[in-house]
């Protein structure tokens, strides 16, 4: 569709255009969509990105440059979508592309290691796409991107409830003690399931303590878990040193959660200096063997900005990465962290779930 364009400001009017060539307006197909197109403009400086929104306002994707070719997974219905260009010069123009969207759903495939790792309070937005972090959006163009995923609430220690017992439980960021709510650890010792902590700067092995220098306990939510604080399991809780030991020693239990500490999950750091700590541990992880043969990695971040309420917590960056996790994959479903709970189980085989994992969807899309 070509569009006439005014900048009156620049006394300027030129062309543009996107052109689709996939899907088809009035197709009907199974998900992941894969779309297809490219953008002309009059602008001399050129197309500055395109996008993909999938609703009015739900922005699925964006890209930099004057063409776009990327898979969306979709729930089944009807998406009135519209692929739009942006120009260097301030204006845009767009294609609608009505779809139907049938079946699609994913299984996600067993693994024998699964890894969750937790950022902290920051955008989609400010995250993707920025130049703070080149070694994260390499993954997510690499791997899997969930590009509609919300936190659960305000402040951070709910979210991490969620992702671990399917409940807020609470939103007091200073509560320290032990709970005996229903959680994973529970769920994974009934399964015959190993799993371990790898918290950053905890200070021994079996630490409860509330803070510790940069560690601090809200963000390592299985250390509140009576199923591992009054037993032997606390002894899994262990500093994050261990974790590239037991990663060279091929010792890796099943289900990994791993606590960089306040100064480099993005918390009191920099976005930098947190691209910079995945960089230096997780790339050894991605290139090991045993995570190569069917491993599972999901990075999210715990909540968005304050101001940010969407969905209870604001719109985050979720990524999920292995290798049976389909290359450059990205979904524009609606996903939270009782989401991701239900994902890290199944890949485990494990059949029961707490909390609001037991009936919500895994993350879809990927595999």
């Amino acid at each position: 569709m070509k569009t006439l364009i005014c900048l009156l400001t620049l006394s300027v009017c030129s062309f543009a255009g996107v052109s689709v060539s996939g899907p088809s307006s009035g197709s009907t197909g199974s998900s992941p969509v894969h779309f297809v197109a490219s953008a002309t403009t009059g602008c001399s400086a050129g197309v500055s990105s395109m996008g993909i929104y999938t609703a009015p306002y739900v922005l699925a994707y964006k890209v930099a440059g004057a063409s776009l070719n990327t898979y969306l997974t979709l729930s089944s219905g009807t998406y009135n979508a519209v692929v739009q260009e942006w120009d260097k010069c301030g204006g845009a123009s767009k294609t609608a592309v009505t779809i139907t969207v049938s079946g699609g759903t994913s299984t996600v495939p067993a693994s024998n290691h699964v890894f969750l790792l937790v950022e902290e309070n920051h955008s989609y937005s400010s995250v993707i796409g920025s130049s703070s972090m080149p070694y994260l959006n390499s993954l997510a163009s690499k791997y899997g991107l969930e590009t509609q995923y919300y936190a659960n609430t305000h402040p951070s220690i709910g979210n991490y409830f969620m992702l671990t017992t399917g409940a807020i439980i609470t939103n007091n960021d200073g509560m320290c003690s032990t709970i005996s709510n229903d959680n994973i650890v529970r769920h994974l010792l009934t399964a015959g399931k190993t799993w371990k902590s790898y918290a950053e700067s905890l200070p021994y092995v079996g630490y409860t303590g509330c803070v510790s220098g940069a560690y601090a306990k809200r963000h390592n939510p299985l250390a509140f878990f009576s199923d591992v604080a009054n037993s032997s399991e606390k002894n899994n809780l262990v500093p994050f040193t261990q974790f590239s030991k037991d990663l060279v020693n091929n010792a890796l239990p099943n289900f990994s959660f791993i606590v960089p500490n306040l100064n480099d999950d993005a918390h009191d750091g920099t976005l930098t200096q947190a691209d910079n700590w995945l960089k230096t541990n997780i790339a050894p992880l991605l290139s090991n063997a045993t995570f190569q043969k069917d491993g599972l990695l999901i990075i999210v971040f715990d909540e968005s900005t304050d101001s940010d309420t969407a969905h209870g917590g604001g719109h985050v960056a979720a990524l999920v990465i292995g290798p049976r996790v389909k290359a450059g994959s990205k979904s524009a479903t609606v996903y939270q962290h009782q989401n991701t709970l239900k994902t890290v189980m199944q890949a485990l085989g494990v059949k029961t779930f707490p909390g609001a994992a037991s009936s919500a969807p895994p993350l879809g899309g990927m595999f």
